[in-house]
């Protein structure tokens, strides 16, 4: 079953039209990445599937249902949501990890036990329990984003959609977001992001769909990215492999 499905998407912001006749399929349980140059469309194409931006031709369905006319409680039950740009709150970290519970409050809005062992169990997960009680404009851009990250994960919705998610990260803090997609997908978490790094996203991605002008150049396997040439012909770089007992690594070719 593909837990995410634009079939033949049309869409923009006013009369400016970003995506064109976008088909693409995002599996369940897979890490599916998002790559291409800037104002190709990636940004748009997730809020899309959020219904933040309006479809002015075509379908996306998020587990079989169409975002059209879905209220916004149950599109933020259905898929969690990281943004890239983010304002910084006047909040402790702990108030914004729990702010990810509110899709499932119902009147009077009131956070209940089950929200605060969630959120603290997010929390937990991200390495970041002990600044719960921390204001958010005291931390560093890293620890910042593992905040949001938790957030998201806070959410508990199967559909995890992720902007340049590693933004503010340092190589060592990567190497564990990594690790933590990498087990959620294990864990039946399907996971769309936006990556820059063209390495990274080869690296951890089951599936990539190469965004072109607002068309799909491209999608498939990593291999099968690179095999057909969308990297250089997107970025003109050219990325090579290499065998080793770790599995395949990427570098970029400078020969």
């Amino acid at each position: 079953m593909n837990t995410i499905e634009l079939e033949n998407v049309y869409a923009g912001y006013g009369k400016s039209e970003i995506l064109h006749g976008v088909d693409l399929e995002v599996p369940a349980g897979k890490i599916t990445t998002l790559i291409g140059s800037n104002g190709s469309g990636k940004s748009t194409l997730l809020r899309a599937v959020l219904g933040l931006v309006p479809l002015s031709g075509g379908d996306i369905r998020l587990e079989g249902a169409s975002v059209r006319g879905m209220s916004r409680a149950e599109l933020a039950r259905r898929a969690a949501y990281l943004p890239q740009g983010k304002n910084v709150p006047d909040i402790s970290a702990g108030r914004m990890v729990l702010h990810g519970r509110f899709p499932y409050l119902e009147y009077p809005r009131r956070y209940g036990p089950r929200d605060y062992a969630v959120a603290e169990e997010a929390m937990g997960q991200m390495g970041i329990g002990d600044l719960a009680g921390r204001p958010m404009a005291q931390l560093s851009g890293g620890m910042r984003q593992k905040v949001y990250i938790a957030m998201a994960l806070a959410q508990q919705a199967p559909v995890i959609i992720m902007d340049e998610p590693t933004t503010y990260l340092d190589m060592g803090q990567q190497l564990r977001f990594g690790k933590m997609v990498r087990e959620l997908a294990q864990e039946g978490k399907t996971i769309l992001m936006v990556l820059h790094d063209i390495l990274l996203a080869l690296k951890l991605s089951d599936r990539i769909a190469a965004l072109e002008e607002g068309k799909i150049a491209g999608c498939g396997a990593p291999e099968e990215i690179l095999g057909a040439g969308v990297v250089e012909r997107l970025y003109g770089v050219r990325v090579g492999t290499l065998e080793t007992d770790r599995g395949i690594q990427y570098y970029y070719d400078m020969g």
